[in-house]
């Protein structure tokens, strides 16, 4: 019989490289097969904690943060958009206009990690699609709590941690431990609160990691 795998996967709902991540990880997790036995937990990380409510510009925000011009980040875009298309997740570049603060998505991913790790899986799936392929606004309420119910969390409860402080202090109990941690860039994808794999990387090479870590052989060539 196989062994568990935990797997925090650390991410921000902007971040186009945890949405491509996270198809790859779950591609792998497929791959590998009903004897694998994950535990799923999505941990808050935030790439622009000052971030202002209105947000900002997302090519400014780029060329301004990475000191590279307007043109290189049309090609970088492009380069997110293909490897999402071959993960089947849409990146739709032009509707994606502006960066905006994630602390409050990050509170409701974790009332819905008290829920259930199966909600809270299919929150952040729907926040990745309503950023990235929408184009919507994720610091909005109105956004947030629509995500919310479409996957069937109650939007009413959801609508009051909203308007309230609650859960703050354990997102940032949580973003603080995962800096004391040394992670400062996501997606950092760990196993068994031990093995580290960081970035958007191939389905192979997650696929290579839950094969080690639980025991269960590659097929037969």
């Amino acid at each position: 019989m196989s062994k568990p795998v935990k797997i925090d996967f650390v991410s921000d709902v902007v971040c186009p490289w945890c949405a491509v991540g996270l198809s790859a990880l779950e591609q792998a997790i497929a791959r590998v097969g009903d004897e694998l036995q994950v535990e799923l937990h999505f941990q808050p990380f935030e790439l622009n904690p000052q971030m202002a409510a209105e947000g900002e510009d997302v090519t400014e925000h780029l060329t301004r943060k990475y000191g590279i011009g307007e043109a290189q980040v049309a090609q970088n875009g492009e380069a997110i958009r293909a490897r999402g298309e071959a993960l089947g997740f849409t990146f739709d570049m032009a509707r994606r206009r502006r960066i905006y603060n994630t602390f409050d998505a990050h509170r409701l991913l974790h009332w819905a990690g008290e829920q259930s790790a199966q909600q809270q899986r299919e929150l952040k799936h729907a926040l990745l699609r309503a950023y990235f392929t929408e184009g919507e606004d994720v610091s909005s309420s109105e956004v947030l709590v629509k995500s919310a119910e479409e996957v069937g969390l109650d939007g009413a409860r959801a609508q009051a941690i909203l308007s309230s402080d609650e859960y703050a202090e354990a997102v940032r109990a949580q973003e603080a431990f995962y800096r004391q941690q040394g992670i400062q860039a996501v997606p950092s994808v760990i196993f068994n609160d031990r093995h580290l794999v960081q970035g958007g990387q191939p389905v192979e090479l997650f696929e290579q990691a839950l094969r080690q870590l639980s025991g269960i052989a590659a097929p037969a060539a």
